[in-house]
């Protein structure tokens, strides 16, 4: 495969996350962006949740694992770059697919009460997702600041990583903020703009 296909499978990912992320909360009447979750607009009694989940989030989950996983290959051999990339591989990519297949309750049941299998399955992978992905974003800055000619690059993962991180500690510090949806806008953008900042420089590398 080559690095501009590979390239254009992390980019076609990303596009297909946020078009979806955005569309959704236009098809649900009276949905606010800064109060209400992304996993909302495709709940299980959503009326287009079924056609974003198989078109938009779970296509979206496969492309950016398998870019996560090639992305790797394209820079000078670190442990920890490895180990990032396939973090943000599992965490991420993965993990969107398995939020596809496991939609949360109506409005997400924030209150936890009597939840589904699928509600369950749906917030321990949310939250291994925002637990992990920042992390694995610093690894991947830690280690690409090892290697020559990517400075650049290593200062933006280690400061998405940070600001990620620390938006995630305001999304799980108050479950009944107001700002819930806006925190996690923010931490989706960041890990978004990663991505496609990587598929770029894999795009526009010379071999």
């Amino acid at each position: 495969m080559t690095h501009k296909t590979t390239a254009f499978i992390g980019i076609l990912g990303v596009s297909l996350f946020v078009f979806s992320s955005i569309i959704g909360g236009f098809l649900i009447k009276n949905y606010s962006l800064t109060t209400q979750y992304i996993s909302e607009t495709y709940a299980i009694d959503t009326e287009y949740g079924l056609i974003l989940r198989t078109v938009g989030y779970i296509p979206s989950g496969v492309l950016l694992t398998v870019f996560c996983f090639l992305a790797y290959n394209y820079f000078q051999p670190s442990k920890l770059t490895k180990i990032g990339f396939y973090g943000l591989g599992i965490f991420y990519g993965v993990a969107t697919v398995v939020t596809g297949f496991f939609p949360c309750d109506t409005g997400c049941n924030k209150d936890f009460i009597d939840p589904s299998i699928a509600q369950i399955i749906h917030n321990l992978t949310g939250f291994l997702t925002y637990l992990f992905v920042p992390l694995s974003i610093f690894l991947i800055g830690i280690g690409l600041k090892r290697l020559p000619n990517h400075n650049r690059l290593s200062a933006q993962a280690l400061l998405s990583g940070v600001i990620s991180f620390l938006f995630v500690c305001f999304l799980f510090s108050d479950s009944a903020s107001e700002y819930l949806g806006l925190y996690q806008r923010i931490i989706e953008f960041i890990f978004a703009l990663w991505i496609l900042t990587c598929a770029l420089v894999i795009k526009n590398k010379t071999f």
